[in-house]
């Protein structure tokens, strides 16, 4: 798959959603994982990403940053900072055309997106539920839907329980020389192909 794409959450408040979410990033290829201004536990003094409840250990295995404000997220050169929100303006997940690179944030579990974190992203975009989902399940949603759209898979059947329709297999075009004419290119490959070339009396 090409690109890239990270996932990240604006006010997190519940550690076990944190670990959740890097969790399903790693399972989907996730480059990295973030929160932006994550809680502070009152008894500990800690913030809730200290400690992931991920029994895959995932945090160990791709980097996980914590930013204090969202001017601090460090959005690569070409990539789009993409919202999940639950906005009037904001694109159904279903019709989104996920950028190559990419770098995705959901809103706390009990707060939106913050305004300074909106104003960055270049789009949002909605899951069309009936209701608000919890945060981790959420980003699963959205990982799930670049991943199957950007993965190469075969199409779908048209009938239920039909077989995928194949992808056309890649053809790797000739090895091109710069010193070969014109007519010298295209009879080599008329040759690599099994086609005569088209002489001057074949109108």
């Amino acid at each position: 798959m090409r690109g890239y794409f990270a996932i990240g959450i604006d006010q997190a408040s519940k550690a076990g959603n944190v670990g959740n979410l890097i969790r399903t990033a790693h399972a989907f290829g996730a480059s990295f994982v973030f929160a932006v201004n994550p809680k502070v536990v009152a008894h500990t003094g800690e913030h809730v990403t200290k400690d992931f409840t991920d029994t895959s250990k995932s945090h160990q295995q791709i980097p996980f940053f914590n930013y204090e404000t969202a001017a601090d997220v460090d959005v690569p050169q070409g990539c789009q900072l993409v919202g999940i929100e639950l906005t009037e303006d904001a694109v159904d997940l279903p019709s989104f055309r996920h950028p190559a690179q990419a770098i995705y944030v959901l809103g706390g579990e009990r707060s939106s997106l913050s305004t300074e974190m909106l104003a960055r992203c270049d789009a949002t975009i909605k899951i069309p539920s009936k209701f608000s989902l919890n945060v981790a399940t959420a980003g699963a949603i959205v990982m799930y839907d670049r991943h199957r759209l950007m993965g190469g898979y075969p199409d779908r059947p048209v009938m239920p329980g039909g077989a995928p329709t194949p992808k056309p297999v890649h053809v790797h075009g000739g090895v091109r020389s710069r010193k070969l004419t014109k007519a010298e290119r295209a009879e080599r490959e008329a040759n690599r192909v099994g086609i005569l070339p088209r002489g001057p009396k074949d109108g």
